[in-house]
């Protein structure tokens, strides 16, 4: 029997959701949990991976049981994780769907605010840049949607079969003070560090160090030149997950709850 675990975690203490010798990982952790319930090891597969100290408001993976759960393992397996994972939903799925190659699209939101504060200090990277020009990098946003190979927005874009990718939203928001900032993009596949490589891309434009031109013709030449410099990973959420057979809302209003509810497209 197949399942699909709907979950949600804060990346800040892991190294990313893949598990990897001698570091600790959520997956890692799930997997140890589940486990020690059966009583047997029980792998798991997830929707994707996530970089070290990033976070996902919304995660699938998969496990295969050999009978129909019967039990409450939805109440147990909350009990027995950490605070900083959470399961939401658990769902018998029919025949052998994947959770990582039937997703068609992933979004993902990425805030940052330009003022030092505690509060927002695991939810929210921190750039004290009080005169980013927006609009230009709303310009450099917009350009996100028209071209398909990111080969020049990837650390090792050789690993891959290909770098295109389909990138169907792209858009950016501030907070009515203008002190807070959210890069949202939607598409049915991300490369390594694509995201991260983008924000740092456009931080560059804001800051007056790179111009549209150039951030444009990097798709172009398919390649971004010697120096790559990826935003933080902190601010960077896997914030939705979709799939033919199945369309659930994230549980958790990110928005909302780092940001307040004032929000303005650029």
């Amino acid at each position: 029997m197949r399942y699909f675990f709907h979950i949600a975690y804060q990346g800040q203490y892991f190294s990313g959701w893949q598990k990897q010798p001698g570091v600790k990982s959520v997956q890692e952790v799930i997997e140890q949990t589940l486990s020690k319930i059966f009583k047997k090891t029980i792998p798991i597969i997830g929707c994707g991976r996530t970089d070290a100290h990033v976070h996902a408001s919304q995660f699938f993976f998969h496990a295969d049981f050999e009978k129909e759960i019967e039990f409450d393992l939805l109440f147990i397996l909350n009990k027995a994780l950490p605070y900083n994972i959470a399961a939401f939903d658990i769902i018998k799925m029919e025949g052998k769907p994947h959770a990582r190659f039937d997703a068609v699209q992933r979004k993902y939101d990425y805030f940052f605010h330009t003022y030092k504060d505690p509060f927002l200090s695991t939810q929210s990277s921190l750039y004290q840049e009080s005169n980013l020009d927006l609009h230009k990098m709303k310009s450099a946003v917009n350009l996100l949607t028209k071209y398909k190979d990111y080969k020049a927005f990837c650390t090792h874009p050789n690993k891959y079969d290909h770098t295109k990718c389909n990138v169907m939203e792209a858009d950016l928001f501030v907070n009515d003070k203008g002190d807070r900032i959210r890069f949202n993009i939607a598409s049915n596949r991300f490369l390594g560090k694509m995201i991260r490589i983008i924000m740092g891309q456009l931080l560059k434009i804001g800051k007056g160090e790179l111009s549209i031109d150039e951030f444009e013709s990097h798709f172009i030449a398919l390649e971004i030149g010697n120096i790559i410099a990826p935003a933080h990973p902190t601010g960077l959420y896997l914030s939705k997950v979709s799939y033919p057979y199945l369309n659930l809302e994230p549980r958790t209003d990110l928005v909302s709850m780092i940001e307040g509810t004032n929000w303005i497209s650029i």
